[in-house]
């Protein structure tokens, strides 16, 4: 049985492991920025998505079981003009900085979805890009966004199929602890025509 829910606090462990997954490698970075002395990366993870201040939280993340047991996880949570990027002192980081650049304001922003190995290729993912847009939709946001590494090419063929575009992209500042190199991109799908006049 398959089963879609919000997540809770008790999950947190199992978001940071997922959400390392699909950060490839920034996570690491920004919680080892985070990390107290001897502090283990999977216990600041979890750390900070146990807050409920934050965007990096429980509360902005769903969760799909499969029998059960926890399957994968998708964080999003809305760009609001203004509001952003207040709760992480790293936000200034020259690492960092291309990505905050490639927010997309008034926007529902994909954070970050992660399946465990098992539980891939079965249609999952398709099942949580619709349930951000249903979230974004609710929200009364019309603008889904997210951003892709430029060498991750399934995912973007995947992004281009679901109706996404790039809009943008910006030069990866190169770290050892980050997967990749060359760009990262700015996706946006429009959900609907505004009839603002």
């Amino acid at each position: 049985m398959i089963e879609f829910r919000e997540a809770k606090r008790e999950d947190c462990r199992q978001i940071a492991e997922l959400y390392r997954l699909s950060s490839d490698g920034l996570a690491d970075y920004i919680w080892t920025k985070l990390a107290m002395p001897g502090e283990d990366i999977l216990d600041v993870g979890e750390r900070c998505y146990e807050r409920e201040n934050s965007v990096f939280s429980y509360k902005n993340c769903s969760i799909v079981e499969v029998d059960g047991v926890i399957a994968g996880m998708m964080v999003a949570f809305p760009i609001v003009s203004g509001e952003r990027a207040a709760d992480e002192k790293v936000n200034e980081d020259p690492v960092l900085a291309p990505y905050s650049r490639l927010e997309e304001e008034n926007s529902y922003y994909i954070c970050g979805v992660a399946l465990f190995t098992e539980y891939r290729d079965k249609g999952l993912g398709h099942q949580f890009m619709a349930l951000a847009k249903q979230q974004a939709m609710l929200r009364k946001l019309n603008k889904l966004s997210l951003v892709v590494f430029e060498n991750n090419l399934n995912a973007i063929r995947i992004y281009k199929d679901l109706g996404y575009k790039e809009i943008k992209r910006e030069k990866i500042v190169e770290h050892p602890m980050i997967n990749h190199t060359g760009h990262a991109i700015l996706m946006i799908k429009t959900l609907y025509k505004s009839i603002d006049k």
